[in-house]
């Protein structure tokens, strides 16, 4: 691991380590003391989607290891630049159920809120690399319109913080939201999806506690972590402070080759967060969305992962694995195949 900075980084608000992070192919390359044979592509796939790695995260990779599990899933590379039939530029659709700006509203009695267009990670399998986010990023009056579809409409009772990472928003905005949200009757759940614990674990303060959990609402927490490396004492220490303030804690992770498409790996992770009160939730197949076809697992070896991990591990531990179907009402349950059945 890297070393050197971490004290820094520890005593660093999440606020500098957020505006901090490496945004030059070449940095990340030379502080990973990596071949920069790699940055050709690197540069090239950096154009269409932008690098984004917080230094907290960093220090987690292998410096000398072009296939650390952690780099794989940021570092860009020229076979995002491969056109694949069947990866488009907005999978799951969602840019039809865009129904006004900052609200996405696919399922029934829920609905998601683009609380901030910003993340703290550029993920290069993510299914929202191409959203429209300059059309999300609301003004106040836009807000109050968005609040105002959501009291119009008694059928939603579970409002679901996303983005961009929702907690790259500030305080203050998610103070004002939180309330304005548990002050609408009919909503009786608060679901925040959010990477920022694992990748940035500082930005759990005890004034962010503070703005989500001082309403009605029980709040629940989808973490996104995909491999057991991501978690160390920092996360840790953070998942633990919002378990102290009732904070229900999922974990949801996507199936990725080269990265945690293997037994070991998904135990592995499955234990680490189950041990420390996390508990997997969703495993999802990857969504087609264009420049991470390279990421694609098939759907025979995700089935027979899945069954393999039953066999291992208590049905607690063991994430359903699912895809999300543009237009279907919900996630689809992929059927596993148990070992030696």
């Amino acid at each position: 691991m890297i070393h050197g900075s971490s004290a820094r980084v520890e005593s660093a608000s999440w606020q500098n380590l957020l505006a901090g992070s490496i945004t030059d192919p070449r940095v990340l390359l030379t502080r990973l003391q990596l071949d920069l044979s790699l940055l050709p592509g690197a540069l090239a796939a950096d154009r269409d989607f932008r690098l984004r790695v917080p230094e907290p995260y960093l220090q987690r990779m292998q410096p000398g290891d072009a296939k650390d599990p952690l780099l794989l899933q940021v570092l860009p590379l020229s076979a995002e630049l491969d056109e694949q039939p069947g990866y488009v530029s907005d999978p799951l659709g969602e840019q039809h159920s865009n129904a006004q700006p900052g609200i996405i509203h696919k399922y029934h009695g829920r609905l998601l809120l683009v609380v901030t267009a910003g993340c703290a990670i550029n993920c290069r399998y993510c299914f929202r690399r191409h959203f429209p986010y300059d059309d999300n990023n609301l003004s106040t009056a836009e807000w109050e319109q968005a609040l105002n579809y959501i009291r119009a409409d008694s059928s939603i009772n579970e409002v679901i913080y996303s983005g961009g990472d929702p907690l790259a928003a500030n305080d203050r905005r998610l103070s004002w939201l939180t309330r304005q949200i548990a002050d609408i009757p009919h909503i009786k759940r608060l679901r925040i999806h959010t990477r920022l614990p694992v990748v940035i674990p500082q930005r759990i303060t005890d004034d962010l506690i503070t703005a989500l959990c001082g309403t009605r609402l029980p709040v629940t927490m989808v973490l996104h972590c995909n491999h057991a490396n991501e978690v160390d004492a920092q996360m840790l220490g953070a998942t633990a402070r919002l378990r102290q303030a009732n904070v229900t804690l999922l974990n949801q992770a996507v199936l990725l080759r080269g990265i945690n498409d293997n037994l070991e790996a998904q135990i592995a992770l499955s234990e680490a967060l189950g041990d420390n009160g996390i508990l997997p939730y969703y495993l999802h197949l990857l969504d087609h969305v264009r420049g991470a076809a390279h990421f694609h697992c098939a759907d025979s070896d995700a089935k027979q992962l899945v069954g393999q991990m039953l066999t291992r591990l208590p049905g607690y531990l063991v994430p359903r694995l699912v895809r999300e179907v543009a237009g279907q009402p919900g996630k689809v349950p992929i059927p596993v195949e148990l070992a030696g059945s």
